[in-house]
């Protein structure tokens, strides 16, 4: 079976259906007023995470047979991707969009971390290829990832640096 194939496919269905939704979201809190800061990074994040299930789909060889705890880790990482989809709800966005005094978020995942959402992309970027044993993806896209979101997270927490007053 080819299990590499399999997960790659579920992993892009899952973003296409985020991507769909986040776009939703996105026009009904600009539709209110809402600005979207940060549009030069966008196009990284959407090169990045295409690069990395194309890396793992033509890279990892078709045989390969996935390292099952690992893949539970994604699970895991993936309960914890809508855990934060489910909290923000109709502010979750794939993009950095703020609605000048609505309140931040401070329930689930929130009132642990900051930003639950990259940390989870960052498990993601590393734990997938590793469970098909190409380590070699993990650290490039993770070095990558870490790039990006350094600059993402500076300029989100500017964004909403005014609403944590």
């Amino acid at each position: 079976m080819n299990w590499v194939f399999i997960i790659i496919a579920f992993v892009a269905l899952q973003r296409v259906g985020e991507v769909i939704y986040a776009k939703r979201n996105t026009a009904r809190l600009l539709q209110q007023g809402a600005m979207e800061v940060g549009r030069a990074h966008y196009p990284l994040l959407v090169i990045l995470h295409t690069a990395w299930l194309l890396a793992l789909l033509f890279l990892v060889p078709r045989e390969q047979v996935p390292n099952w705890p690992l893949i539970g880790v994604f699970v895991l990482l993936q309960v914890g991707r809508l855990w934060v989809i489910s909290t923000l709800g109709p502010y979750w966005t794939t993009r950095i969009i703020t609605l000048k005094n609505a309140p931040l978020v401070k329930r689930g995942p929130y009132r642990f971390v900051r930003h639950p959402n990259y940390l989870i992309v960052a498990g993601e970027i590393a734990v997938l290829p590793l469970a098909f044993g190409a380590w070699e993806l993990a650290i490039i896209f993770s070095i990558a990832n870490a790039a990006i979101l350094t600059w993402r997270i500076k300029v989100e927490n500017g964004a909403l640096m005014e609403r944590r007053l």
